[in-house]
């Protein structure tokens, strides 16, 4: 997972300025990215995920907050920690009602253990510069028998469509990169970090070498998009 990464997973400093930059777009790129289905899929998340009643819940990698605002909505006596490497992205989701913004690197949490109910991470697995770090560190700010529950691009295991889907990916980053910025590496880091990623099968694999115990996986795109639910064994 360390070999070959693009450059803005091996340098904080350069995934934070990617971000900062992508941060007014983020919510219109990851609609159009997932063709209208991303707001569907969160849903689905927070339903079959199982939160008790008033859940502490982290939402990691939160981008403007989306899992946040839908768990408050579910249960207004719910606690969810916004967390995000990216203070653009964090002064939007405060903006738009999220409490409790963090600005924190999923490699190093600034939580002591077993502080969750639940983690929902969306699209940042692919982001983490060593995923299998990451999920240990996970683990341990969740309570025993708390839930991992993510949300993100993997490679599709047929090998046509996915050199088809990596294709498609860097055309529409490249297109909406230019369009939007004028760069469009913006959007084109998109199928490069997925290029150096895992597929759905491989994810469930290191899910449980880290110490989880899977419940439930659900592919979508042909298994270009993947919905996970995981439990802290």
């Amino acid at each position: 997972m360390k070999n070959n990464l693009p450059a803005e997973k091996a340098d904080t400093g350069l995934m934070q300025e990617m971000f900062h930059t992508i941060s007014p777009r983020y919510d219109f790129i990851t609609r159009l990215f997932s063709y209208g289905m991303d707001p569907g899929w969160k849903r689905k998340a927070i339903e079959r995920a199982g939160l008790p009643r008033n859940p502490a819940v982290l939402d990691l990698a939160c981008g403007t907050g989306d899992f946040s605002k839908l768990i408050l909505n579910r249960d207004p006596g719910a606690r969810p920690v916004s967390a995000d490497l990216t203070f653009n992205m964090l002064r939007l989701a405060r903006q738009d009602g999220v409490p409790y913004p963090v600005c924190s690197d999923a490699m190093r949490l600034p939580f002591p253990g077993e502080s969750f109910d639940a983690i929902f991470v969306g699209y940042g697995l692919r982001n983490f510069p060593a995923l299998d770090e990451a999920l240990v560190e996970m683990r341990r700010v969740l309570k025993p028998g708390g839930k991992l529950v993510s949300l993100d691009f993997f490679l599709p295991g047929n090998p046509v469509f996915r050199r088809l889907y990596l294709g498609y990916l860097y055309t529409q980053g490249f297109i909406w990169g230019l369009l939007l910025h004028g760069r469009p590496r913006i959007y084109t880091y998109i199928p490069d970090s997925l290029s150096s990623f895992v597929t759905m099968d491989g994810y469930n694999s290191m899910l449980q070498k880290s110490g989880y115990s899977l419940q439930e996986a659900r592919g979508y795109i042909l298994g270009g998009i993947g919905l996970h639910w995981a439990a802290r064994s």
